[in-house]
């Protein structure tokens, strides 16, 4: 299916979306979006014939455990909900641990990489083979920006991808922005890559902005798209007319003249392209996989996962063979993502806290992680707060304890004599 040049819809910028000359389809964040009815602005879209693509980010295919039935479920009902060609997904865990080896379940909050070994690929296979059984629509994956690598892999970015796709039969969502990612973090050749998956199998295309600190690049999506992501579009245009190209901006959203002048730029980059000769490459075999791999692939999985998740969110030691002064990177962004998302999903906290806030939640992210989502996070920060006695303004924590009340029922199990009387300390000051 042809999609043609689409954006990355957000409520924030639902207004310029709409005013946009030229945007032939639109791709939206699954879990955004209730399973029973759309945001006005997505239904006007729609009316227009505007092609609005569902994109998962909580389903954690690379993950060791199966999907989960209830998020595959709440996929394919926003499938459904909005006439969707396909949905796609992410090559990434985004939690970790559980019962079955001992531990509390880890959520990342994050798109997590997935080493590039065999184990790694027959995990990946299954739960997309489940998936895709689970889906109304074809599945389409796509390749995920990394700060960190994993030791011992044996395979690369594009041999992994051709094998995922031989096996499954899944499409595959480039994104431009996140090979040059790797490109940055990991020193690997974006053409290379190009050169080994198939990119017959591409559904579509991402482009998106970032920033380097430090020797290290950060896929922000809420800077502006830079010439080297546009130089490996056009390398993938090169090789292949895509069916979609789409501009993702996820924070930091510009005014709509410069989210119009960004998918100008990427027009040109597609129409400058199409002139140059044909690659003509024919992509090279991945290696064999090796014969008498022995069983287990889930549960090396289940534990390598989450030692890494562990170090990164509960501080746990690094697992051997790791950069850690990597790690420590990508430990300190996701404690500050975590800080942003709640401030987003509970504004109220930095305004009862003040300009504390990011250095309290910081600190209280460095080895507490998260078990159930943000909302979940924010409720369990503030309970930590108020534990401990704080703010140390009395009015603001007397707010603070009626913002955690009015939330936070029913009251959760551990340490909830603690909790009431943190909540009576407080209160007994009005």
């Amino acid at each position: 299916m042809k999609l043609g040049i689409g954006i990355g819809w957000r409520p924030e910028i639902a207004d310029a979306v709409e005013a946009l000359p030229g945007i032939d389809w639109v791709e939206a964040v699954a879990e955004n979006i209730c399973a029973d009815h759309l945001p006005a602005p997505l239904e006007r879209l729609r009316e227009r014939g505007v092609t609005v693509v569902p994109h998962g980010v909580s389903l954690g295919l690379g993950g060791a455990d199966r999907p989960d039935p209830g998020r595959l479920a709440g996929l394919a009902a926003r499938a459904a909900l909005l006439g969707a060609p396909l949905v796609t997904e992410h090559i990434a865990f985004v939690r970790a641990g559980g019962p079955a080896i001992g531990s509390p379940v880890l959520e990342a909050g994050h798109l997590l990489p997935v080493p590039r070994t065999w184990d790694a690929l027959e995990v990946l296979c299954e739960n997309v083979r489940i998936a895709q059984d689970s889906l109304p629509v074809p599945l389409a994956l796509e390749n995920i920006a990394a700060l960190i690598s994993w030791p011992g892999e044996e395979l690369t970015e594009g041999q992994f991808l051709a094998e995922l796709v031989e096996r499954t039969g899944v499409r595959l969502l480039i994104d431009v922005a996140n090979l040059h990612t790797n490109h940055v973090n990991r020193g690997e050749d974006p053409a290379t890559a190009l050169d080994e998956l198939p990119v017959e199998a591409i559904a579509y295309v991402h482009v998106a902005g970032g920033v380097e600190k430090d020797g290290v690049w950060h896929d922000t999506h809420a800077h502006p798209v830079t010439r080297p992501v546009l130089d490996v579009l056009s390398e993938l245009r090169s090789r292949v007319d895509p069916p979609g190209v789409l501009l993702e901006r996820d924070d930091d959203f510009p005014p709509a003249a410069e989210l119009a002048g960004e998918l100008t730029a990427i027009r040109a980059t597609l129409d400058a392209a199409v002139s140059a000769p044909a690659a003509g490459r024919s992509r090279p075999a991945p290696p064999e996989e090796p014969a008498g791999r022995a069983a287990g692939a889930r549960d090396r999985a289940a534990l390598a996962q989450t030692a890494l998740l562990s170090s990164l969110v509960a501080g746990t030691p690094v697992p051997d063979g790791f950069d850690r002064r990597r790690l420590g990177v990508q430990s300190r962004a996701l404690a500050a993502k975590r800080a942003d998302v709640v401030a987003r999903v509970a504004p109220e906290l930095p305004g009862i806290i003040g300009s504390e806030y990011r250095r309290e939640f910081l600190a209280y992210a460095r080895n507490r992680p998260m078990s159930a989502g943000y909302r979940r996070d924010a409720l369990d920060f503030a309970e930590h707060l108020l534990i401990g006695g704080r703010p140390a303004d009395e009015a603001a924590r007397r707010r603070l304890t009626r913002w955690w009340q009015e939330r936070a029922a029913p009251r959760p199990p551990r340490r909830s004599s603690r909790l009431v009387h943190a909540a009576r300390t407080a209160l007994l000051g009005r």
